[in-house]
């Protein structure tokens, strides 16, 4: 299964949990002393979105917050709102599509902060959609403490989207990411002061932004462009172009259709003359 898996020709609903399903099964022969989490985890639900919720109250449980509690909201959530269970699909596929690191759909569920840091923010998001403000708060602060992630619940986030290694990520109350994003760790998506109101970036479609950029303002950064690590963004982006620097300018284009997927990160000299 560890092998053949990206040649799934049907990735629908329940294509996409078998898989899952048959790859727990591999890994738990693979490596026995890993049994109990997996079947914990995986095999012991029948679906996806159970699954999540399952570790979604096993990552973020505290003294404060007991796992049930947790169990019980997400649960509800995940049967409230069946775009929940579709987001984190694509989101599982993107990750699997983009990351050469990610062999087997079971990885980002099981392992990667990014995917599973990403899920907990759609689950407060939900309950900022539901007026609950204080429990989507809730989730936010125990995403920021076991994740190193700061996903503020009132941030509109697109599917399909890859957050790698996600280490010191933060993205604002009012800031947009549109579908099919790949962003590295340390980026922000922050604002440039104390103002109040709509003061966070809008990133477009399929833009790939590298490590430890900064996306500061009530800015937009177009369709299919990249974002150069360590670049600091201040000024709104066109789209399909390239960025880099301190502050950041247009150094060309972007170099292909979907940066997002091809993940290519490298400048040529001649993009800086």
């Amino acid at each position: 299964m560890q092998n053949n898996a990206k040649t799934t020709a049907a990735r629908g609903r329940e294509a996409i949990w078998a898989q899952v399903c048959d790859e727990a099964r591999d890994a738990v022969q693979g490596e026995p002393l890993l049994g109990a989490m997996i079947h914990a985890g995986l095999l012991h639900h029948p679906s996806l979105e159970a699954s999540l919720a399952y570790r979604f109250s096993m990552k973020l449980a505290s003294a404060e917050m007991s796992e049930q509690i947790l169990r019980e909201i997400a649960d509800a959530a995940y049967a409230d709102d069946a775009s929940l269970g579709d987001a984190a699909r694509c989101d599982l596929l993107a990750v699997y599509d983009r990351d050469p690191a990610t062999h087997r759909l079971i990885q980002p569920i099981l392992f990667f902060k990014g995917f599973q840091a990403l899920q907990a923010y759609r689950i407060a998001h939900w309950l900022w959609r539901k007026g609950r403000l204080d429990m989507a708060y809730f989730v936010q602060m125990r995403c920021s403490e076991c994740f190193g992630v700061d996903i503020h619940p009132g941030a509109r986030i697109g599917t399909g989207v890859m957050i790698d290694h996600a280490h010191s990520i933060v993205i604002g109350e009012t800031a947009v990411v549109g579908n099919d994003v790949s962003m590295l760790h340390s980026v922000t998506l922050g604002g440039t002061g104390k103002e109040d109101g709509d003061r966070h970036p809008k990133i477009g479609e399929g833009v790939l932004i590298g490590a430890g950029a900064k996306v500061l303002g009530n800015i937009t950064v177009g369709d299919h462009s990249r974002i150069a690590a360590g670049s600091v963004v201040l000024q709104s982006v066109p789209r399909c172009k390239t960025v880099a620097g301190v502050p950041a300018r247009v150094i060309g284009d972007a170099g292909c259709t979907d940066p997002s997927r091809t993940m290519n990160q490298l400048l040529g000299i001649d993009d800086y003359f």
